[in-house]
């Protein structure tokens, strides 16, 4: 069986052909594996959360709207107000739902980014010709670079790139993240 050809790990019986590339490759290819599967996993039950919701959001108007018009007489205001009362807060949370559906459609973003980005990792260190050549690097770093959609994701690479430890980068993208509030970006 020729080098290319080889799968699974060899860490346990190491021949002359072992290679610590080959391993962390492995390892990148189950990351990646794992990643996708999840959001896979993930989007499908979220598509269906968010249809459901949108749906329900769609209703709640109807039903206000329909409430709304009934006429106001003694037997029925107090609970033609109630009732109003009762559709505009469900209304509010079917509206904070749908938002919180679509934050974790911005963090399916970013995890297919992740998984995209390792995949590139994993093919640059398994190639010969790139592995040992800077440019190379480069080309990869800018291709990560590119995917980041936010500005607050783009400083953090930037400041990692340019020498700044992960961990404190990382601390610093989550503060500038907290500052920013619940802002949500449409897609």
């Amino acid at each position: 069986m020729a080098a290319e050809e080889r799968r699974g790990s060899s860490a346990l019986t190491p021949d002359l052909d072992w290679s610590q590339v080959r391993e962390t490759v492995l390892m990148l290819e189950l990351a990646v594996g794992q990643i996708d599967s999840a959001l896979k996993e993930g989007n499908s039950s979220v598509e269906v959360l968010t249809d459901s919701f949108t749906s329900m959001a769609g209703y709640m108007r109807m039903m206000g709207q329909a409430l709304e018009s009934l006429p106001d007489t003694p037997a029925t205001a107090d609970l033609k107000s109630t009732l109003i009362g009762h559709a505009s807060e469900v209304a509010g949370r079917v509206q904070r739902s749908i938002i919180a559906f679509q934050f974790y459609d911005k963090l399916s973003q970013r995890l297919a980014h992740v998984s995209h980005s390792l995949e590139a990792l994993g093919g640059l260190v398994t190639d010969q010709r790139k592995l040992y050549n800077p440019f190379e690097w480069v080309a990869l770093q800018e291709k990560i670079r590119a995917k980041y959609s936010t500005r607050e994701e783009l400083e953090m690479f930037n400041a990692v790139m340019q020498g700044m430890p992960v961990k404190e980068a990382l601390e610093h993208y989550k503060a500038e993240m907290k500052d920013k509030g619940d802002d949500v970006e449409l897609f």
